[in-house]
């Protein structure tokens, strides 16, 4: 069997619709890969801020221990992530786990309890947003956050949006930038794996594939908001490439048979079909071939 393509960047987001890490591996996990969408900031109703409402998001970087993509690598009491942004002092959080705990937590539908990252980095994350905020990590010891059952049934996920695994390939990104007059880059779009080698929108069809040797299932097409149209750089937003995409990746467009949302679409929500939680040698790595084992015939047969 030949592979459709390979891994080419390999991207992990610790806080929600804070700034991405590259990474050249990355451990897989029940929900996603090792750190992922793992802490998100909330306002004082404990409601998840993304970019969408709180564009500066995009200027604040993350980073962690280069060992922490290790595979059984577990955080020492020496263990930081770091968070900078613009005007700011840099803040260090320690990614041992936190004691106090804070409820009714939500993100979209889901509510529960997560862990407080405590008063510094509230002050820090409030002075920032000029609001009040705090900092919260995903508790999984004692919370589960299903995905849609409708589309992945017992699968499972921290903060993300709503999968644990978004999936997009390099061709797609090309195809869209040669329509566009300024080309923009993949941090737009905010995929956790870059697949190259393969035709452009080739994912929309992607039911199962292989990736090293774990199965990963297609489980929709990934709708999109408004954040790949904010500059990851500067936090401002503008039309493109949303405008492009309406005229190319609407469901009109892609799906004229189906019921109309109104939704555009590039990417493709996946999870992964096998069992994670223990063993060792579950890590995917830049280089992993990535063969395609089902798939339909085009983007309105495809699940959205």
């Amino acid at each position: 069997m030949e592979a459709a393509g390979k891994v080419t960047s390999i991207f992990v987001y610790p806080i929600k619709s804070c700034r991405g890490i590259s990474v050249s591996q990355a451990p897989l996990t029940p929900t996603g890969f090792r750190w992922d969408r793992q802490w998100m900031v909330i306002n004082n109703k404990g409601r998840a801020y993304t970019q969408r409402n709180e564009p500066k998001l995009a200027l604040v970087q993350i980073e962690l221990p280069n060992e922490a993509f290790l595979e059984g690598w577990e955080p020492t009491g020496s263990s930081y992530m770091v968070i900078r942004a613009p005007g700011m002092q840099a803040l260090k959080i320690p990614m041992s786990k936190p004691r106090d705990t804070v409820d009714g937590v939500s993100v979209w539908e889901w509510s529960g309890s997560a862990l407080d990252e405590g008063a510094e980095a509230s002050n820090w994350f409030t002075n920032y947003l000029g609001k009040s905020s705090r900092l919260v990590r995903y508790n999984a010891e004692s919370e589960t956050r299903p995905v849609d059952p409708e589309y992945a049934a017992g699968q499972i996920t921290m903060f993300s949006d709503g999968y644990p695994f978004m999936l997009l390939s390099q061709g797609s990104l090309d195809a869209l930038n040669k329509l566009l007059k300024e080309p923009v880059p993949i941090n737009r779009f905010r995929p956790n794996i870059l697949v190259d080698g393969c035709e452009p929108f080739s994912e929309d069809t992607w039911t199962e594939v292989r990736i090293n040797k774990f199965t990963f299932q297609g489980v929709k097409l990934c709708s999109r908001c408004k954040i790949p149209a904010i500059n990851q750089d500067t936090g401002v937003a503008g039309p493109e490439p949303n405008e492009t995409l309406k005229q190319i990746r609407s469901d009109k467009v892609l799906r004229p048979g189906r019921k109309q949302q109104g939704k555009i679409y590039f990417g493709q929500n996946m999870v992964c079909k096998d069992n994670l939680t223990e063993g060792n040698g579950k890590v995917l790595k830049l280089g992993d071939p990535v063969f395609v084992l089902k798939k339909v015939t085009s983007a309105a047969e495809a699940a959205a």
